[in-house]
Order: C-alpha cells, then structure tokens, then sequence
C-alpha cells in the first residue's frame, strides 16, 4: 500500500551524505546491532514477557509442580532422584533449627528448574509445529493427513486462553530464501513488462551477481537471521521509512473510512465522545493484553509485536533520519479545531472519563469563539514538510513552545474536529466520496499532525475517518483496531434517542486546556509492475512482502479479454490459470519465500560492504506504477452483515506510489460487496483515477460474466470515461463474485 512509494524512495536514504557516513559502519557491527535492538525490545517488557514467556504454562502451574514436590517429600518419596540432596548440601548453612528452610529452597529450585525445562520444551516443540507451512499450500478445503495431524498437535500444545502476546516466543524466525530462488523468480515477475533485449540484459546482471556477490551477501543475511529477530524488519522500518526524507503526507499516510452508509448520530461532540472512549477501551485492553491473537484457519497464530505502538506514540522528525517514540502511557488526547490546538484529559480519579463527559469536553471546543493565535492556524503543514525541514524547524519549536509541543507529541492520540461536513450524499455519490477520501488523506494540508500514530477525524455532521502514520505498524493492525472502535461506539455503547452519548454531564470538570504556541515568523498502453502488499506476520516481527500480481498468466488473460476471437470457456480457463498463479504467489510470499525484502536485505548489505551491484541496482530503480493493497477484515463476529447492511465501513486508501502511477485499495465486507479507493496526482497526464474506475468495474463484470452471473452484478458509483483496459492487469485474478461496488478517486 503506502509503503510501495516508501519501497521506491529508499534507494535516496541511502546515498544522501549523512547516510553515507553511517553505513560506512562494518556489517557486521549493524548485524550486532539489529540483535541488541531485538533484546532490549523484550527486556522493556519484562513482567509481560514472564507472563507470555510462560505460555502455555502459567506461575499457577508452579505452584502446583512446588505443592507436588513437597507432597512427595512429605510422603518420603524423592521425585528428584537425589537432585534436591545435591541442592541442599549447596545452600548455606544456617543452623540445625533452619534445616526445614533449606528444604523448602531446595524443593523451590528444583520445582523452577523442572518448571523451566518443561517450559523450554513446549517452546520448542510449538516452534517447530509452527514452521511447518504445508497446510498453506494445500488446495482450499482440502486437507492431507500429515496437516490433520500437525493441526491436532497445535492444539494440543498452544494452550487455552492465550493472551496477545503469548505466542511470540514460540513463532518462528522469517527464513532467508535461497538467493538462487528469489533471483529467478525476479527474472520471472519482470518478464512481461519488458522487452526481450531488456530482459537477456536483465538475466545478464543477475547472473553476473550470482557469480561475484550473492554469496557473501547471503552469508550475511543468515548471520543476521539467526542473531536478530528478523532477518528483514528493522532494516525496513529504517530505509524504507524513518529515512526517507519525503512528507509523510499522501506519500506515507493512509486513510481509514467510516460506516459507508450510516452515521449514527449527527452530533459531531457526540460521535467523537464515542469514539474516543472506545478507542481508549481498546488502549485498556491492549495493556492487558486481553485482545485475543490473531489465529489462522483458528489456530496458527501471527505475530502481534506491531500492536505495541498503536496508541501514545510520535515519529519525531531528524536532519537525517526520523525515530519512532513511544511512551509506555499517556492520559490525554491532542484536540485541533478551527486552527486551534487544545489538551483534553482523558481519566478523571484514575478512571476513564464517560463517553458523555468527553463529549461534553469537545462540546466545549466547539462552543470556544477565540481565534487562533498568529501561525497557529497552519502550524501542522510543518508536519506534512519534507522531513529535513520539519525537523530543522522543530528545534526551534522545541525552545520557544515545549509545553504546547509536548502535550501534542506526548498525547495517546490525535483529534481532528473539522468545520466542514463528509461522506456520502445521494445527489452526487461519484463526488461526494472523492472529497470524503481526500479530506481523510490530506485534509487542508495544515489540520492533521501527520507524525502521531493516527488522527481521529470527525466532521461537522458526525462522520468519522482515520489519518494513519505508516511507519509504526502494517494496515491489518490499525484495521484491527478500527473494527473495534466502530462496532464498540456504535452497537455497545450507543446514543440516546437525542443524538448524545449516553450518561450524564460532569460540571465538575476542567475546561480543556488551550495550547500556547510561541511561534516565530518562518513557515498508458502497457502492463506495469504492480505492487501488492501481503503479510508475512506467520513470523516473528514479519510486517510485509510484495507480491508481484503483474504476472505472465494475468497478462495472458487480459490480452484473451480483449481479444474478439477468444471464447468464454478459453478466457475462463485463463483466468482459473491466472488466479492459481496469484494463489501461489501470494503464498510464497506469506510464507517467507518472497522477492522483493530478501533483495532489499542483500542490497543494504552491498552498501555497508561499498559493493557494487549493477543487478541490485536495476531492481531498486523499479518504479510502482499501480500499488495495490487489501483491507482485511478482522472481527466479522463483531458486525451483522446480513441483517444491518449498512453498517459496513467502506475501508480506506493511500495515495499513488508512482507520480505517474494509481494506488487502489479494497476492502471485501461480507460476501456481496467489495469497495475500491483508487488515487493519483493531479500534476500527472496520465492518470485519471475515475477512469480507472469504471474500468475495473466493466472488469468486473466482464470476468463475472465468465460465471454466467453477470445479471447479479449491480454497479453503484460509476464513472465516466472511454473504454481502455490497460491497467485491468493486478485486480482481475481477485475480484469476482461481488453484487455491489462502490469507488472513491482522489487526486492530490
């Protein structure tokens, strides 16, 4: 998604100056490093990790293994087979009167050291059940013996009630693909987009890399992979983009919509009381760890480290290079309304503040007639500047206004009570989502602060969105958490028949506080590469990979598509050969066996080496000219699709990877219903996101024509444009089956 721009503009992080002087740093010091950052993240959670690290055990079960030891000895019988012996004659002797002290120690540290062991070893065992990925290549619906067998053995040692972080120890590390692999499924991902004498030159350079480079690049990334948690991630987050000197605004951010059809309240204090408790309600859960893991097909757990920096934290903008800074808590939001910036107390005595009185609180905003000072109004564009400026400018911003800009940077999250109304009107459906997307994805440019995790908007007429900072965590997380926030406000916590959250007024609370700022006076015709995110979350700290979707196959269908000649039971045959294809493609890539992050790793490792790589070179050049992503959803238990249609959320969008290219994103809800975000950038002439939007649906029905079900497909929002079937390539090996689609196009 957002992070195929990031993936193109890596390459300039990397050869800036000041990055040059740090990846001048010896490889393996960095590997060391990458390790040091994996240990210090679990020693930051001790008490946590006790708990998780336990799992499936728990501190109950020691005490009962304890009791038995003692129960035993009791009775005269040694389960220890003389080891408790051993142990007493080690322990110091406080005298005759104390010898029953020692043999309580005794039976205590064998019990810890046989509780360890046993610990240990279902640790083992459940890490080597989960490095099994058999059951991932396996036909859907179907199951081999060996799965069935795998599959009892999970249950058997995962475990009852685990909490969110109870498998990290047990998953396995992301697996380094064989250089020899990647490099050809390269060749093969870049064979139809190019032509033959660019791709014999192509094969040429990869081969020349297998040759002189690829081994000593590979030795390295194996070292890391078995000294760090991820052989990949921290690498990632860093080049791809806390280096990355581009705004985050439409190059970074993604967006996140509201119910598509419904608004439950009109009443703007209302909606954002609401939804601030339920996301705080989420936050309280999160700390608990009481959010069940994520399970595949019910079992196979994925990592949930990216769910540590949802809520209080900031990337904080440097010359060079961004960091990510996360506080353990916070009890406030940041609140923009109007171009003026206030603190809003979140907990009252230790407790959380009732969605009334929050609403009463940003009622309170509202109601506030001051202005805003002198450059106040537009002080967040800085955080949609490119980074180096912003971070030049902070420090200034730092001296003259800390407490102002702390109380922002410091808050849980941030909160934007637009003036203007958002979402969709049934006179002009078309236009009316395109304005909602871009309001959720850029705003006026100056009332989001694009550095905090996320911004909570809410509109004039009560409508919702959210504003999310790509670098802490991949979009399935914030989804997550946004299938919570809105099935909470909405079905659990409700209104009153008046528009209000339910409760009653606190006239005993503070004013929110207003923040002082002191502020000085600076301020196309052709298939392409297509970029699609999957996650590879089956492993420890694994965020994404790329699925290279612009596949022979899928060519060859669209080619069948537009040809007159070809029938539907041969375009049918296609598409199944495409679709399998993508199938396949896109379990590689889950499973660890992707392209593109193993040459990213190989290639950071040939710039701290000062190895020139013409090959790596070539592949890092690549330019994205659809990037495609998929919104999953999470928690189907918590909405009713069949009987409250309308209370779906229409997902969310990113913007356009290429300046020249599309960024779509789609989200499927329920079995009838899928809707695309598709974006591009004014400043191109050769992008046209209605266009495209027509084009995908007349895709879609032409492939469900294919099924003989084209008189079940019914376009909702549709376009105007000639026809034009270039960029069908990279959706049309997904999409089938819907009865309704609906579309927003943004241009930047």
């Amino acid at each position: 998604m957002a992070e195929a721009h990031q993936a193109v503009g890596f390459r300039t992080s990397l050869t800036s100056d000041g990055a040059e002087v740090e990846l001048s740093a010896p490889v393996l010091q960095e590997i060391y490093l990458s390790g040091l950052r994996s240990w210090k993240r679990h020693l930051s959670r001790f008490w946590n990790d006790f708990l998780t690290g336990v799992f499936p055990a728990s501190p109950l079960s020691w005490l009962f293994l304890f009791s038995a030891i003692q129960l035993a000895w009791f009775l005269q019988l040694d389960p220890s087979l003389g080891l408790m012996e051993k142990i007493k004659e080690l322990l110091p002797d406080w005298g005759g009167q104390h010898h029953g002290l020692r043999g309580v120690l005794a039976a205590a540290l064998f019990a810890s050291c046989l509780w360890g062991t046993l610990i240990f070893t279902l640790h083992v065992a459940l890490r080597l059940l989960l490095s099994y990925h058999g059951w991932l290549l396996e036909p859907h619906g179907a199951m081999s013996s060996p799965t069935k067998t795998w599959l009892a053995l999970v249950r058997i040692f995962s475990g009852r009630h685990p909490m969110l972080f109870s498998y990290q120890r047990s998953l396995p590390r992301q697996p380094v693909p064989s250089v020899q692999d990647t490099v050809r499924k390269y060749l093969e991902s870049v064979r139809p987009v190019l032509s033959d004498e660019d791709f014999d030159w192509t094969a040429v350079l990869a081969q020349e890399f297998l040759r002189l480079q690829a081994s000593l690049l590979q030795w390295y990334l194996r070292l890391k992979s078995w000294w760090a948690s991820n052989y990949v991630s921290d690498w990632w987050e860093e080049f791809v983009y806390l280096r990355s000197r581009n705004p985050l605004m439409v190059n970074s951010n993604y967006y996140m919509m509201d119910f598509l059809y419904v608004t439950p309240t009109p009443l703007q204090a209302a909606r954002a009381g609401n939804a601030v408790h339920a996301l705080l309600l989420y936050r309280h859960r999160l700390n608990r760890q009481e959010i069940p893991p994520t399970l595949l097909m019910g079992m196979r757990p994925l990592c949930s480290a990216q769910y540590e920096k949802i809520f209080n934290t900031t990337r904080i903008p440097g010359v060079q290079k961004d960091y990510i800074r996360h506080l353990h808590d916070s009890q406030h939001v940041a609140v923009f309304h109007r171009g003026r910036f206030f603190r809003v107390g979140t907990h009252s005595r230790n407790s959380l503040l009732s969605p009334r009185a929050l609403e009463q609180q940003f009622q309170r905003i509202l109601d506030d007639p001051s202005p805003a000072c002198p450059h106040e109004e537009h002080l967040a564009a800085l955080t949609a500047a490119p980074r180096g400026t912003w971070a030049q400018v902070r420090r200034s911003l730092k001296t003259q206004a800390a407490e102002a800009l702390e109380a922002v940077e410091g808050a849980a999250f941030f909160v934007s009570l637009d003036a203007e109304p958002a979402g969709l009107t049934r006179e002009d459906p078309a236009a009316s989502l395109d304005a909602y997307a871009h309001a959720l994805l850029a705003g006026r440019g100056h009332d989001r602060w694009f550095d905090k995790s996320f911004t909570l908007i809410v509109f004039s007429n009560g409508k919702l969105g959210l504003s999310v900072e790509h670098s802490w965590a991949d979009c399935p997380i914030s989804g997550h958490m946004w299938e919570f926030t809105l099935a909470t406000e909405c079905f659990q916590l409700g209104y009153s028949t008046d528009g209000h959250c339910k409760g009653h007024l606190d006239p005993t609370l503070p004013r929110p506080q207003r923040l002082q700022w002191d502020l000085p006076d600076q301020d196309r015709g052709q298939f392409c590469l297509t970029y699609e995110s999957a996650m590879t979350r089956l492993f420890l700290e694994g965020r994404t990979e790329t699925v290279r979707s612009c596949t022979r196959e899928a060519c060859n269908f669209v080619r069948a598509m537009e040809d007159k000649e070809k029938t539907d039971p041969q375009c049918l045959a296609l598409f199944r050969v495409a679709v399998d294809k993508h199938q396949a493609l896109l379990k590689a890539a889950m499973s660890g066996q992707g392209v593109d992050r193993h040459l990213f790793a190989l290639y950071v490792v040939s710039r701290f080496l000062h190895l020139q790589s013409p090959f790596l070179t070539q592949v890092h050049s690549e330019q994205w000219q659809l990037s495609t992503s998929q919104i999953p959803v999470q928690q189907m238990h918590l909405f009713d699709v069949y009987n409250y249609p309308d209370y779906v959320s229409s997902g969310g969008g990113f913007g356009p990877a290429d300046d020249h290219g599309y960024g779509v994103s789609y989200i499927f809800m329920g079995d009838d219903m899928i809707t695309f975000h598709i974006s591009s950038k004014k400043s191109s002439t050769k992008t046209d996101s209605h266009r495209l939007g027509q084009h995908i649906e007349d895709a879609l029905l032409d492939v469900a024509s294919l099924f003989q079900a084209g008189q079940h497909f019914k376009r909702r929002f549709r376009g105007s444009g000639k026809e034009d079937s270039r960029h069908r390539c990279g959706f049309l090996s997904r999409q089938t089956g819907a009865s309704k689609t609906s579309m927003t196009s943004t241009y930047f």
